[in-house]
């Protein structure tokens, strides 16, 4: 294998630059420097992007979508921001991408979140707390220039607050139903915050993902969890019973009352009745006493002679017992039937 001399090297370079002359060298350097000129005075911002355009450091203007020039590096420098994108923040988790099938891959290593996921609620117990949080860039100029570290300080304020509204409330309470109030209370305060901070951010939407228990402590909690289900249901059921039984109650009391009120009413209009009716029997008894007594008599067995099914009359000087016949019905008391069978007899021996 050749080895090469540097010294021999360097006089071959400068030959060869002798021989394109200092003219065609000059020529060649403007060339690039007018290349790397024209190269540096347009640049593209994408749809989703504001660029922010400074002039020697300072924030001259701020463009739109598309093709734009400017004085070349060195004057001006353009900052991308992604203002038209929705950013999101993660707390207590970590997003690695996305699988097969559309579902989102988290990351392995979840002891390293701990340190932002575990709070003290107000009744000094511990959560693990996982929240997100999404905002969008408003003022591009101040998002970049106004705070240092701007993501990072959106994450510091979200822990601050996120702490201070967890430790303000029951353990129990944040675990079930004050879910909603927590992420809203969240977003008022960050957003706050962030305005007079003047980062030029919007917040979007503060939502808990996952609030649970520690490890150590998951299975007591899913016992009193279960508890608490079984008692919800107990209460459910007697309501429900009670709903039931209620209603059906005071509808047989309202019928029972509504039948008093009924039989009230019929018993008083006929106790009017009969002592109408007896008033009117009493005014004709007083002009005509016997022929009203014979009347009323007559009447009297009108109604209770047809319900008996047998009918003997007894007479002092009558030796046998005489039936009364009941023609409407057709039939012949037995006694009349033995009469008649004994005059038969009798006209037969004739």
């Amino acid at each position: 294998m050749p080895t090469y001399d540097p010294d021999d090297v360097v006089d071959e370079l400068r030959r060869r630059f002798a021989a394109l002359g200092r003219r065609r060298i000059a020529a060649m350097v403007v060339a690039l420097l007018a290349l790397i000129f024209l190269w540096s005075t347009w640049f593209t911002v994408q749809p989703e992007e504001t660029g922010i355009v400074q002039r020697f450091g300072a924030v001259d203007r701020t463009v739109g979508p598309g093709l734009h020039f400017k004085f070349p590096d060195g004057i001006e420098r353009v900052r991308l921001v992604p203002t038209a994108r929705v950013l999101k923040e993660e707390f207590g988790f970590g997003t690695t991408g996305t699988g097969g099938g559309g579902r989102t891959q988290y990351a392995n290593d979840r002891k390293s979140f701990k340190d932002v996921s575990l709070m003290l609620t107000g009744d000094l117990n511990v959560i693990d707390v996982q929240w997100i949080v999404q905002y969008r860039i408003e003022d591009p100029a101040r998002y970049v220039f106004q705070v240092r570290e701007s993501r990072q300080t959106i994450r510091d304020i979200a822990e601050a607050v996120m702490r201070r509204v967890v430790g303000n409330r029951l353990g129990s309470d944040v675990l079930t139903v004050g879910r909603v109030a927590v992420s809203t209370e969240v977003k008022v305060e960050m957003q706050k915050i962030l305005s007079e901070y003047e980062t030029g951010v919007r917040l979007v939407t503060v939502e808990l993902q996952d609030v649970t228990p520690p490890d150590t402590v998951k299975p007591a909690f899913n016992e009193v969890n279960e508890a608490r289900q079984d008692r919800e249901r107990t209460i459910n059921q007697a309501q429900e019973q009670a709903n039931q039984q209620i209603p059906k109650a005071r509808g047989e009391a309202t019928r029972t009352v509504t039948e008093a009120e009924g039989y009230a009413v019929e018993r008083v209009n006929r106790a009017n009745g009969e002592a109408t009716r007896f008033r009117a029997i009493l005014a004709q008894y007083q002009r005509a006493p016997e022929v009203t007594r014979r009347r009323l008599y007559l009447e009297a067995m009108g109604s209770i002679l047809p319900d008996a099914k047998a009918l003997y009359i007894v007479d002092s000087d009558q030796k046998a017992l005489l039936p009364m016949l009941r023609l409407e019905s057709g039939q012949l008391p037995a006694a009349s039937g033995q009469e008649s069978g004994q005059a038969a007899n009798a006209k037969g021996g004739k």
